[in-house]
């Protein structure tokens, strides 16, 4: 699920390199073909952008449109078939100064799967949708149900990823004609019981295999029947820890897992804060217990990050991005764990009293 440190470091140098350009006009040119495009199609497009660039009024921005499109196309003919994941592809006149040609190219098949579909000409490249893969994404568990109708999803980062539909053989309310008022509500009863295990076993089958990678799960719907669905034994123990929090809802389907997770941003703020606390305080319990165990300061935990000795490097979010990137790039040769952290919690403003830089060692230095 999560970006591995060596796929986190490659897309940020990709990103740094796209960031480092700026064209004069309009004429960078960036697309993203989603998961399973068809690549012919982009081909075709982008000749058809290059007919339309014929009409752009300035000699040299024409000729960078036009030069850079026609350098996308030829890569794109030696790549073949979109990658799994889809593809982010830039292409561009980087030359310092009016009249100097350098069109490079630069594409990536991104470690998540692309869903969207961009062309875009412009002073920068766009690089937006690379920077939100980068995001510590924590991924979360979503069901919406009532007694007809049941969803799962996983939500990664602000992504929902549907998972299971089910519906259940509970009858409408229009009963069957001569059937006891008793006897057809115990046949209603006992269908929304077999809907209930149902959807109780999809979550175990879904969500458990996601092991540490799970953070919670959040369960919508209307209120009565979600506290029917959570006051029984439907759900088992496993399951039962990772829920973080209920909402009553109004939808079901899709509607109602945009619906939950538009009500659930309280618990997925909390949850985030929670980790980042707990963290933090893991620093400080063990510089109270072994203080040799730890580095604050930009200069001892470099010391630290050149012995390879660091476990877990704790970065705050108020440090400049450049010095973030050089501290990732050195923890990703040792090993070591990045935690950035914010300033919304007073451990964190602990943090950026402490210089914004430190480390839990793997072993105790002098």
């Amino acid at each position: 699920m999560a970006l591995s440190a060596q796929q986190k470091l490659q897309l940020k140098k990709l990103i740094k390199d796209l960031h480092s350009h700026k064209a004069p006009h309009t004429e960078f040119v960036t697309v993203y073909v989603p998961a399973g495009y068809d690549l012919i199609k982009i081909i075709q497009h982008l000749a058809e952008e290059q007919g339309t660039a014929s009409n752009i009024k300035s000699a040299s921005t024409r000729k960078n449109v036009q030069n850079a499109l026609e350098k996308m196309i030829q890569h794109l003919r030696t790549i073949g078939k979109t990658p799994e994941n889809g593809l982010a592809i830039f292409s561009g006149n980087v030359a310092a100064g009016e009249g100097k040609q350098d069109i490079r190219v630069w594409s990536t098949e991104p470690p998540v799967p692309l869903n969207t579909r961009i062309y875009r000409c412009d002073k920068n490249f766009v690089t937006d949708l690379l920077e939100e893969m980068l995001v510590e994404h924590q991924v979360y568990g979503l069901v919406v149900l009532d007694r007809r109708d049941a969803m799962l999803a996983l939500l990664k980062g602000k992504t929902i990823v549907p998972l299971k539909k089910t519906h259940s053989e509970v009858p409408g309310k229009t009963k069957a004609g001569g059937q006891s008022a008793q006897r057809f509500a115990r046949i209603r009863e006992g269908a929304a019981k077999d809907h209930f295990k149902k959807i109780a076993e999809h979550m175990k089958e879904q969500f458990l295999s996601l092991g540490k990678d799970l953070k919670g799960i959040i369960i919508g719907g209307p209120g009565v029947t979600i506290n029917d669905f959570m006051n029984k034994d439907y759900i088992t123990g496993d399951i039962k820890k990772k829920i973080i929090g209920t909402k009553d809802l109004s939808y079901t389907g899709d509607f109602g897992l945009q619906e939950l997770l538009d009500k659930s941003q309280d618990l997925l703020a909390e949850e985030e804060i929670a980790d980042e606390k707990k963290t933090m305080l893991n620093f400080f319990t063990v510089f109270r217990d072994y203080p040799k165990k730890i580095t604050y300061g930009e200069q001892a935990t470099l010391k630290a990050l050149e012995m390879n000795a660091v476990d877990i490097l704790l970065i705050s979010e108020e440090i400049e991005e450049d010095k973030i990137f050089a501290l990732e790039e050195k923890a990703e040769l040792g090993g070591a764990t990045v935690k950035l952290i914010s300033t919304e919690t007073r451990e964190g403003v602990q943090l950026k009293d402490l210089g914004g830089i430190a480390a839990i060692l793997r072993y105790e230095i002098e």
